[in-house]
């Protein structure tokens, strides 16, 4: 049986720290920068990704005092996701589609440049899934990159907003666009791609900062040759892949019209010069439809950053029967576990679980459930770091046209794109997350390029709600924040919201971590306990990223407001049926009595 396509997904036409001594190349500027906290260079902070600031000026004793001290207007309706960079005094700030760019002098907060892209918008927007997010700006060579939601991948000067040059990564007509931040690794510049929703084959491409020739592509799924992987040398869970370790796992050539789509974020280790990322869901939804483990999907990928190849990858989800895209950051600590000191790598997954592997060899070393009302696995089997699965919330064991009810978590996740923070003062994971399950009833859909491949109808709600199986507390929360030890798997506390917590995390040397609410409150919690200091009301909801930095010997903390992505697809494209925004729109209804619309850049600051 086949269901019409949701109407979402064609609205959008409408509405729609690590350092390297002596490196001679465009990263060496970013180290630098990253290591003066007067600056926010990258999306992370530094190429750890860990968002920690060292700044101490706002601590948990002053920080009541906070106030907002200047507001600019993006100029743009839809949802601001992605956060600020800041560079030697001037701060960068983008927007959703159109894609604008801005360079904002801190003294006067004057416009010092202005970049607006040439986009079809009858061609780029109703390919975008789940609004029409950009996730931030990069920055190296003397240039801020911007990808585009066209997939264009431009170059500006960063003095002067100049196009450099520009070069295309994909193609709508395809179903490609684009919505990551790019991500500058000694002289190239990292980009994905994305379209899982429209059966695109999802990769990781490096351009040289110079000029934007390709360097280097490899594919998440598809031959060795494509996805860069070496048979013998290139392992997962300590053995080698061997051959034909993709196509292999799925049925004939739906590998090629496979997802693994790339629209997170990157970290980097320069010291075992690897690159770190993950691949997003299979496509399509349905899992009838694409038997095995459809590999490398749902994976997290170790690459060598002068050539692509991977050194190792962990599939997270193999399989996946829920839309858990794998997308989420990867962080780059050292931390204790057993008594050795180990390099590690943390992520919180949106399949509920939080990882935490050996980064140099790929060991995974914790799997535990950062949400206890997570149900669709049992466990993870740390021998083969494969989940044990629950039959009764197995979506392709219900089979198509059937809906499997009570899933957790939602497709959404517990943790969506939002980053974590990490504070190597308080040795926690600050993870901003969402309590939500879902009904999941997949159906038979035909692939068209550039028309939606999805397969599968989606409801959701609060983890809480009476009818869930075991869990009858009747808790109406949709959002958490939670203080988590990653040597252990443990969390240490929580705090629930009345709605999800979208928004990136920021900590800090004060001891203070900042994050942003979809009713468009700015928190200040105490770092070590998750208590809250301080809150402020901004214009709309935020699911950007808090970022911050100093100027002239004063602290300033950042976020771009502006309510939309997926949790706020709702509002921001005009929808009214509960499993419409792909299941997105009942669970947020209320969202509207508490913020609306609206592009805003808010810096507070304490007073003089």
């Amino acid at each position: 049986m086949k269901k019409p396509v949701s109407r979402w997904l064609l609205v959008t036409a409408v509405a729609s720290t690590l350092a390297l001594p002596g490196l001679a190349s465009a990263n060496s500027e970013v180290e630098a920068l990253s290591k003066n906290p007067d600056n926010w260079p990258v999306w992370g902070g530094n190429y750890t990704g860990q968002r920690f600031s060292e700044l101490d000026q706002i601590n948990t004793s002053n920080v009541k005092k906070l106030q907002p001290v200047s507001t600019f207007s993006t100029g743009v309706l839809r949802g601001h996701e992605g956060g600020p960079l800041v560079v030697n005094g001037v701060v960068y700030i983008h927007t959703p589609f159109p894609n604008i760019v801005y360079a904002i002098s801190q003294d006067d907060q004057s416009i010092i440049w202005e970049y607006k892209p040439e986009q079809n918008e009858q061609e780029t927007l109703p390919v975008m899934c789940c609004d029409t997010v950009n996730r931030g700006l990069g920055y190296g060579d003397g240039k801020i990159f911007l990808q585009q939601s066209d997939t264009t991948l431009v170059a500006l000067d960063a003095k002067t907003g100049k196009r450099v040059w520009a070069v295309r990564n994909g193609d709508p007509k395809l179903g490609q666009t684009n919505t990551n931040s790019p991500f500058v690794v000694k002289d190239k510049v990292l980009t994905g791609i994305s379209g899982g929703e429209f059966g695109v084959r999802g990769f990781i491409a490096a351009y040289n900062t110079k000029d934007g020739t390709l360097a280097w592509k490899a594919y998440s799924v598809g031959t060795d040759a494509h996805i860069k992987v070496d048979p013998k040398k290139t392992t997962s869970m300590g053995k080698p892949v061997g051959k034909n370790s993709s196509i292999d796992s799925w049925e004939g050539d739906q590998w090629k019209i496979g997802g693994g789509t790339t629209w997170g974020w990157y970290s980097y280790d320069p010291d075992l010069n690897l690159v770190y990322y993950g691949s997003g869901n299979p496509s399509t939804w349905n899992p009838v439809q694409r038997p095995g483990d459809n590999k490398w999907s749902m994976t997290i990928w170790a690459r060598d950053a002068d050539t692509g190849v991977a050194k190792w990858v962990y599939q997270m989800t193999p399989h996946d029967e829920w839309d858990y895209d794998g997308i989420n950051e990867m962080v780059l600590a050292d931390q204790k576990i057993d008594g050795k000191t180990r390099k590690t790598l943390v992520h919180f997954d949106r399949n509920g679980f939080g990882y935490t592997l050996d980064r140099e060899s790929g060991e995974l070393l914790v799997a535990e459930p950062y949400d206890m009302a997570l149900n669709w696995a049992d466990k993870v089997d740390m021998r083969t770091g494969r989940p044990v699965v629950s039959e009764q919330y197995s979506t392709e064991a219900n089979g198509e046209d059937e809906n499997t009810t009570d899933v957790c978590p939602a497709a959404l996740g517990f943790k969506n794109q939002g980053p974590v923070s990490y504070s190597p003062r308080t040795k926690l994971f600050y993870i901003p997350g969402n309590h939500l399950c879902m009904d999941y009833e997949p159906f038979e859909i035909e692939y068209t390029a550039g028309q939606p491949y999805v397969g599968a109808t989606l409801s959701m709600f609060p983890a809480g709600r009476d009818a869930m199986t075991g869990r009858k507390d009747g808790s109406t929360n949709l959002g958490q924040f939670t203080g988590w030890d990653a040597t252990k798997g443990k969390m240490v506390w929580s705090h629930k919201e009345p709605f999800s917590v979208w928004s990136g995390v920021v900590s800090t040397a004060g001891d203070v971590v900042f994050h942003g609410t979809l009713e468009g409150y700015l928190k200040a919690r105490d770092a070590k306990t998750g208590k809250e200091l301080y809150k402020f009301k901004t214009a709309s909801g935020i699911i950007g990223n808090v970022n911050t930095w100093s100027y002239k010997g004063k602290q300033y903390v950042g976020v771009l407001s502006g309510l939309g992505g997926w949790a706020g697809i709702g509002m921001a494209a005009d929808l009214e049926g509960d499993t419409e925004g792909l299941g997105a729109v009942g669970a947020y209804k209320a969202l509207g009595s508490f913020t609306k619309l609206g592009g805003v850049f808010t810096v507070f600051a304490l007073p003089n």
